[in-house]
């Protein structure tokens, strides 16, 4: 029984993972079609983003 709940939990984990793809997609989508960022903004932010610390996170955050 404890293995059909991990199942049905994973499975629940899928569907909010792909409802938060779905979001941020879309939000990426209509600040580009608004002209309030480019692809190539946001990618170089993300790389930016993804190589930065949890210090260096916090300290952006602050300001």
């Amino acid at each position: 029984m404890y293995d059909i709940d991990i199942y049905a939990q994973i499975g629940d984990l899928k569907e909010v993972d792909y409802r938060n793809t779905l979001a941020i997609a879309t939000i990426i989508e209509i600040l580009n079609e608004k002209g309030l960022i480019t692809r190539r903004e946001f990618a170089q932010m993300a790389q930016r983003l993804d190589t930065m610390t949890i210090e260096e996170l916090k300290v952006l955050r602050a300001r």
